[in-house]
C-alpha cells in the first residue's frame, strides 16, 4: 500500500479532527492541514474530507450500533479515521481491505488504537446490510442529520422535512454567473461545450449555468478574467427582488465575500452609488477581489451594518440589501461541516442579531424605496416570522410581494412576507427572500 494512498486518508482526518475540535468551517481545516502537502494529495484529501464530515452523523448511528459499549465517546481522532473508512466503504470504489488496512496504518502513525478501528471496521463489513436497512428506519441518521435539526426541519416544514434532509445530504451542483458585461450565458455554455465541458442553461434565472461536472475553479474557462464567477442559482435569485434601476444609490449591507455585490455590478452599470459594508476586515478582502477580477466598481466600506452612524454620509438608499447573518441550513450540501458546528443554542440567538440589522438598515432605506431581507437558511424564526415581527413594531414598512418582482423565475414557496427556495429545487441551495418598502 503507498504511502500516497495512507498519507491522504491520515490528512483527511485531521482536518475533520479540526473541525470537530475547534469549529472551524472544513475549508479553514484543509487550509491549514494541507499547507505544504504534496499536490498529488491535496484532491484526494479533499473528496474525503468532504465525504467523512457530511457523512458524520449517519456514521456516528452506525458506530453506537457496533461499539461494544453503545454510548462510548470516541477520541477525536479516532472517531475522525473511522468516518473516512466510513464514507469510502459506503462510497465502494476502493476494495474494503484497502480501506480497512489504511484506516489502521493511520491510526498506528498517530497513535491510536489500531485494534479499537480495525474491531470496529470489521464488525460493519460483516453486518453492513442489517446496519444500513436499520439505519434506513431513521430519517435522520439515513441522511446524516443531527437528531435536533431533523426535529428543527419537522416543526417548521412538516410535508418536506424528509426531502430537505435528503437534498441537504447529496453533492451540491456548481452553478456558475456570466459576468452579463462580458458575454451571454448562450454564448458561454457554447464556448464550454468547444471545450469538451458539458453545462447547461437555466432560462428562467439570466446568466446562470450549471456545469454538468464540478471542477476546481481554477479550471474553469474564464473564472481568473471574470467572465464567470461560482454562485448557486439561489443566491442569483437576489435581482429579482431589487428591481435595480440606473441613477440609484444602492447599499450592500453585510457584503462580504462580495458575490452579491458583484452581481448588482454586473447587472446594472448606471448606478449613482455601490456601498458594500461588512464588520469583518478581512473577508472585505474578498469583496474586493471579486470585484477586481470581474473590472466592476464599488465603495468597500469596513464598518457594522447594525450601527451606520460610524459610516453613512446620512443620505439615504434607493435599494438595500440586507444578506443576513443566519444559521445557513439552506447550504449544508455545500458546507457540510454546518452540521457538526451549529447548534440549537446558536440557532435561537440568530433572530436577534437579524432583527437588529434589519432595524437599522430600514432607516437608512428612502421613502418609496425597496430592502431585500435574505438568508441561506430555513427556518420560520430567522425568516417569515422575524419579517411579521418587524412589521408588527415597524409602521412604516410595508412587504412588497412576490407578483410585484420583475422576472421571479416561480422558485420556491410563498408565506405572508416572501417566498422560500428549498434545498434541491431546480438544483439550487435553500434561499429565503422578503422585500420591503418604506410607506
Amino acid at each position: 500500500m503507498s504511502s500516497a494512498f495512507v498519507g491522504a486518508r491520515a490528512l483527511a482526518a485531521q482536518a475533520t479532527t479540526r473541525v470537530l475540535r475547534e469549529r472551524v468551517t472544513l475549508d479553514a481545516a484543509l487550509e491549514a492541514v494541507l499547507a505544504g502537502a504534496p499536490r498529488a494529495l491535496v484532491p484526494p484529501a479533499r473528496s474525503l474530507s468532504f465525504g467523512a464530515v457530511r457523512g458524520f452523523y449517519r456514521h456516528e448511528a452506525i458506530l453506537q450500533r457496533v461499539l461494544t459499549q453503545p454510548g462510548k465517546s470516541l477520541e477525536p481522532l479516532v472517531r475522525s479515521i473511522l468516518s473516512v473508512a466510513l464514507f469510502e466503504l459506503e462510497d465502494a470504489r476502493t476494495p474494503d481491505y484497502a480501506v480497512v488496512d489504511a484506516a489502521v496504518i493511520a491510526a498506528k502513525s498517530a497513535g491510536r488504537s489500531a485494534g479499537l478501528i480495525n474491531a470496529l471496521l470489521r464488525r460493519y463489513l460483516r453486518e453492513r446490510d442489517s446496519l444500513q436497512a436499520d439505519i434506513a428506519k431513521s430519517p435522520a441518521a439515513r441522511y446524516a442529520a443531527p437528531q435536533w435539526l431533523a426535529a428543527r426541519l419537522r416543526e417548521d416544514w412538516p410535508d418536506h422535512w424528509t426531502d430537505i434532509l435528503a437534498a441537504s445530504d447529496a453533492q451540491a451542483p456548481m452553478w456558475l454567473r456570466v459576468n452579463a458585461r462580458r458575454a451571454t450565458a448562450a454564448d458561454y455554455v457554447a464556448m464550454l461545450r468547444e471545450a469538451g465541458i458539458e453545462a447547461a442553461l437555466e432560462p428562467r434565472v439570466p446568466q446562470a449555468v450549471r456545469l454538468a461536472l464540478p471542477r476546481e475553479v481554477g479550471e474553469v474557462p474564464g473564472f481568473a478574467d471574470g467572465v464567470v464567477s461560482v454562485q448557486d442559482l439561489g443566491a442569483q435569485c437576489v435581482a429579482f427582488p431589487l428591481k435595480l434601476e440606473p441613477g440609484q444609490r444602492v447599499l450592500d449591507a453585510c457584503a462580504a465575500p462580495g458575490g452579491k455585490t458583484a452581481l448588482m455590478a454586473e447587472r446594472e452599470p448606471k448606478l449613482e452609488r455601490l456601498i458594500a459594508v461588512d464588520l469583518d476586515r478581512k473577508r472585505l478582502g474578498r469583496v474586493r477581489e471579486n470585484l477586481e477580477r470581474g473590472r466592476l466598481e464599488a465603495e468597500v466600506v469596513h464598518g457594522d451594518a447594525g450601527a451606520p452612524e460610524g459610516w453613512w454620509d446620512g443620505v439615504p438608499f434607493d435599494r438595500i440589501l440586507l444578506d443576513a447573518p443566519c444559521s445557513a441550513l439552506g447550504v449544508i450540501r455545500r458546507h457540510p461541516d454546518i452540521r457538526l458546528r451549529r447548534s440549537p443554542e446558536e440557532l435561537a440567538r440568530m433572530p436577534a442579531v437579524q432583527m437588529r440589522l434589519l432595524t437599522a438598515a430600514f432607516r437608512l432605506l428612502v421613502r418609496g424605496g425597496r430592502l431585500v431581507y435574505a438568508t441561506c437558511t430555513l427556518t420560520q424564526r430567522e425568516n417569515g416570522a422575524l419579517i411579521r415581527a418587524f412589521l408588527e413594531r415597524t409602521t412604516d414598512a410595508a412587504v412588497v410581494p412576490a407578483e410585484h418582482w420583475d422576472g421571479w423565475p416561480r422558485l420556491g414557496r410563498a408565506d405572508d412576507c416572501g417566498r422560500q427556495i428549498l434545498p434541491g429545487e431546480a438544483s439550487a441551495d435553500g434561499f429565503y427572500y422578503a422585500a420591503l418598502t418604506k410607506r
